[in-house]
């Protein structure tokens, strides 16, 4: 996939979606996306500052938002548990960032047009 283009210096666009089941945005996919670079979510809650309850809790909201589990999990003990993404989660992944780079691409001009006209 194409990366985002570059908004303009002092500008960026944020993208939220609200679906009948609930929200999704730039903070559960981080969390998504940190998931599967730590394996495990107390490791991505760690990297992205957030305790692994609230971890955990966005995880169970996107699992009742899909309808299916978007993180497979194995249970700790000698050798610790883990997380990696399921087929759901990636999708979620990959449909949030396609939309994500054709908003950005649609809006380039219009977010250069507005800081080119905006105080600072």
């Amino acid at each position: 996939m194409a990366s985002i283009p570059a908004p303009p210096p002092g500008a960026r666009l944020s993208l939220r979606i609200d679906l009948p089941q609930g929200r999704i945005g730039p903070g559960k996919i981080a969390l998504l996306e940190a998931i599967a670079r730590e394996g495990s979510i107390s490791a991505a809650g760690r990297a992205l500052g957030m305790s692994y309850k609230r971890a955990w809790d966005l995880v169970d909201a996107m699992n009742r938002m899909t309808g299916a589990p978007v993180v497979a999990t194995s249970p700790g003990g000698r050798h610790g548990g883990g997380a990696a993404l399921t087929e759901a989660g990636q999708a979620l992944v990959a449909d949030y960032r396609a939309i994500e780079q054709t908003a950005a691409e649609a809006a380039a001009d219009r977010l250069a047009a507005l800081l080119s006209r905006s105080r600072g």
